[in-house]
């Protein structure tokens, strides 16, 4: 099978790859270069950071198969997607622990001011008693988005000893068991945002969500609350808390994930001592990576027969 490989993926995996596949590779490639390398190819492999349009797509004489190694779908055509016959596999497991451990250590390093303690004795200056943070156990953690990264954040938060808020898109009392099972009360967005003393948000990046945390919802936050993003960057409008962050409305924020990424960005938090910033690395675990790449070998080694290959419409994604 000719494997076109545009972005990287676990060294284990392309050396397992490598022995069973004729691999392309196009690792930071370009638009034009993508719809190169992908005619001829029979399966495609990607993860955020890269953009599969309608433009690439549309060159894919040969594709079966597209493999996310990931949760998310936003760098992909869905609509050019839908269109073809594909099987749609998506690796969202292994990722959604790491994303969510990277939740709580920025909730723990703002709550606690780590990185300017860390700098301030680096420096020489014992702020022993400048430095007074507060506890999480016993605050209300708000997750919006709790799906499968949200609801493994509130667990964590419900073990932590937190009072934890969740909301999703659409509700139902299926879906209320089981986050009341991890310990998360499912109630709407508004309450959510407005009673949560720390909020982490965990929602794809579609038209419904697109600068879902604007001016107005940051307002009827907590003040003195904290915002955590590990979802995309277009969700949170960074001016609106760039804002609330100068005004003191809210005591801190952690974005993994930002508006604009890649080499040469500057956030425009940047320069704000009560924001931790970090390039995009909620699954970037060794431990995720591999096993996400283990997944991807073993998808590529059973081949799906044509009759049951499936449109690739995000509800008819498969899920490993």
């Amino acid at each position: 099978m000719r494997v076109l490989i545009a972005s990287s993926i676990a060294p284990q995996a392309m050396d397992d790859l490598a022995r069973e596949h004729e691999l392309v590779l196009a690792v930071g490639a370009s638009e034009h270069e993508l719809a190169e390398a992908i005619a001829g190819s029979h399966a495609l492999v990607f993860r955020s950071g890269v953009d599969i349009s309608a433009g690439v797509l549309d060159r894919a004489d040969s594709l079966r198969l597209v493999i996310r190694a990931g949760s998310g779908y936003d760098n992909i055509d869905l609509a050019r997607l839908a269109t073809m016959k594909l099987r749609v596999v998506r690796i969202p497991g292994p990722g959604a622990t790491a994303v969510a451990e990277l939740a709580f250590a920025m909730m723990l390093s703002l709550a606690r001011n780590l990185q300017w303690a860390d700098r301030e004795w680096r420096a020489g200056h014992w702020v022993k008693s400048q430095a007074n943070g507060r506890l999480l156990t016993g605050r209300v953690l708000g997750i919006v988005g709790a799906g499968n990264i949200g609801r493994r954040t509130g667990a964590l938060g419900s073990a932590w000893g937190m009072d934890v808020l969740g909301c999703v898109e659409r509700p139902n009392s299926t879906i209320d068991r089981a986050l009341a099972a991890d310990g998360i009360r499912c109630t709407t967005f508004d309450d959510v945002i407005s009673n949560s003393d720390f909020v982490s948000v965990h929602v794809p990046l579609q038209e419904s969500t697109r600068n879902l945390i604007d001016a107005d919802a940051i307002a009827s936050m907590r003040r003195g609350s904290i915002l955590v993003n590990l979802s995309r960057g277009g969700v949170v409008d960074e001016t609106a808390l760039r804002d609330a962050l100068l005004s003191g409305h809210l005591a801190g924020a952690g974005l993994d994930v930002h508006a604009h990424e890649g080499d040469g960005r500057i956030s425009p938090l940047a320069d704000l001592e009560q924001v931790v910033l970090t390039p995009h690395i909620g699954a970037s675990t060794l431990d995720s990576q591999a096993e996400i790449g283990r997944l991807i070998v073993e998808c590529l080694r059973h081949p799906v027969p044509d009759d049951e290959l499936l449109p690739g419409l995000p509800a008819n994604f498969t899920v490993i």
